[in-house]
């Protein structure tokens, strides 16, 4: 018997879903929380009472390709009314689909058409599954599909590089046909959502090998199976699907009236500088060069040149980890994150923090912190006699974050942590000498943060902005201008703060670089620390 799901936007906070059992139909009630929407166990407890199912019953969600959806992407799937729903149970397998009819249109979805479903019974189970009919390829389908692969390599950063290497080769690296699948992924899911249908998956593998033929599997009934197979829901492209559904879920707004702010680092931001700017093959030239050249000038000026093409490929969040490989620059030329910052902001405000740090900030710092509950971490960053420890200025930095201490986020999975733990994702110490290659290799993966080299924590003699288990070298001389390159690299690398450092970073955002002011989401202590340093102001 087919239990059918329908999914219908009963207001802007509560949906409803009409289940169909026989000649019964019920509604669940998906709820509003504090936290948002119902969440995908209680969902499914609900759907179980409602159709009085037994309570070891198990449900899986997937979506229309028969790939399975995580419960950190149910809510967002809901609402789009894009799933398949496969109920479980000891004694059978059925395979049910949805649309997003109203709740007026009752009788669109109550038969199922028999041309439309194939039953196996190939075990004791008995499964229902959907039958799509492909049909044999035109040659315009062909054409269209190797276009549209074509356009996305070339308009996506990085594409051309695939295409030339294919030119040259006549087939693709792992490393390239991996890069590949990512830049069409992304193009996919900006364009169809995060969980396009199978019609579109079968058609970006399709242009896949019609544009890249020796790519095409001899052994398989399309040719292109390895990329997408409709039946299986299986392939690279799937694949991909699958980790950008979960990797972005978390990061997935919930509905609300309240208002959005745009002050994250990842923002799209319009640029202040005029600098003219290198576009096609002039552009490829140019960081082609880059890549081999250490003239310092030379390098510099190439780097302003392609600053809006490298500001693209760190806003595509699936081409953001290679900005590193195509701009290796970085890595052995000094003061191209200042550069690449003043270019965004303007010379006035890149250079605020230095201007008001030293002589305003500093020292309102240093008094507040004497009201603070003490413990022995404090104790050394106040103490001057401290023969071990950070000059004074890192010092003031990190007595910020005593006084803007992480907050529990509300999530289940992410604790808080306590100030002193917060402090190592600021800065951390290396001994001269030790090397710096293994320390990299003992780093996860996450958001920037300051090393610093150097006999003692107070006698420093190299600084370095670590991002993506890189070593950036900084301009700087000083602990305080390291830190200025260490936040400006969170804009030019379009990276967001770590979650615990979210009002420390943001209180420099905003009331000492003055960047999105009142725009920015504040906690209600960036506010009063502010109001108490601007006082007397």
């Amino acid at each position: 018997m087919i239990k059918t799901l329908n999914v219908t936007q009963f207001d802007h906070y509560i949906m409803l879903v009409k289940v169909r059992f026989g000649e019964t139909q019920k509604y669940v009630k998906v709820a509003e929380t504090e936290d948002g929407y119902d969440d995908f166990n209680t969902f499914l407890q609900k759907v179980i009472l409602k159709l009085q199912l037994p309570l070891e019953t198990e449900l899986h969600l997937t979506d229309e390709s028969g790939t399975e959806v995580d419960a950190d992407v149910f809510e967002e799937l809901l609402q789009a009314g894009n799933l398949t729903v496969r109920v479980t149970t000891e004694m059978s397998t059925v395979m049910l689909q949805h649309d997003c009819a109203s709740l007026e249109s009752d009788n669109s979805s109550e038969s199922v058409s028999q041309d439309s479903l194939q039953t196996s019974s190939d075990s004791s189970d008995a499964t229902v599954i959907v039958q799509t009919n492909g049909g044999t390829r035109t040659h315009a389908e062909r054409e269209s599909a190797k276009k549209m692969v074509r356009e996305v390599l070339q308009t996506k950063p990085g594409g051309q590089v695939i295409l030339d290497e294919y030119d040259k080769m006549k087939t693709l690296m792992d490393s390239t046909r991996r890069q590949m699948v990512n830049l069409l992924v992304a193009n996919m899911v900006e364009i169809h959502g995060r969980s396009p249908p199978v019609s579109v998956r079968s058609k970006y593998a399709f242009g896949i090998i019609s544009l890249f033929p020796s790519l095409r599997d001899p052994y398989s009934d399309n040719g292109y199976e390895h990329f997408y197979d409709p039946q299986s829901g299986s392939g690279y492209l799937a694949w991909r699907i699958k980790t950008v559904q979960r990797n972005t879920a978390a990061h997935s707004p919930r509905p609300s009236t309240s208002t959005t702010y745009q002050d994250s680092p990842k923002r799209k931001r319009e640029v202040l500088s005029t600098d003219t700017q290198l576009l096609g093959d002039h552009c490829h030239e140019a960081i082609s060069f880059l890549k081999h050249s250490t003239d310092e000038v030379a390098v510099k000026e190439r780097m302003r040149a392609t600053f809006q093409y490298r500001q693209k490929l760190v806003q595509d969040q699936h081409c953001s980890s290679t900005v590193l490989d195509v701009f290796p620059r970085f890595l052995d030329i000094t003061g191209l994150i200042d550069q690449d910052f003043t270019m965004m902001f303007g010379e006035d405000v890149s250079g605020r923090f230095l201007a008001k740090w030293p002589t305003f900030f500093k020292p309102r710092v240093l008094t507040d912190c004497e009201n603070l509950t003490s413990n022995q971490h404090i104790e050394e960053l106040l103490s001057v006699q401290h023969d071990s420890g950070w000059d004074s200025d890192l010092r003031s930095i990190l007595l910020l974050v005593h006084l803007l201490p992480p907050t529990s986020k509300g999530h289940r999975k992410s604790a808080k942590i306590s100030s002193c733990q917060a402090v190592d994702h600021v800065v951390r110490y290396l001994q001269m000498g030790a090397s710096i290659e293994t320390f990299l290799e003992s780093v996860e993966p996450g958001q920037p943060f300051l090393l610093c080299v150097g006999d003692k924590r107070n006698s420093i003699q190299r600084y370095y902005v670590i991002i993506d288990q890189k070593a950036i070298p900084c301009k700087a001389q000083t602990s305080l201008a390291a830190f200025h390159e260490l936040f400006k690299a969170h804009f030019i690398f379009s990276v967001n703060y770590h979650e615990s450092l979210y009002n420390f970073y943001t209180f420099i955002q905003t009331t000492v670089f003055n960047i999105d002011v009142g725009s920015a989401k504040e906690s209600p202590r960036i506010k009063e620390l502010r109001a108490r340093f601007l006082h007397d102001a």
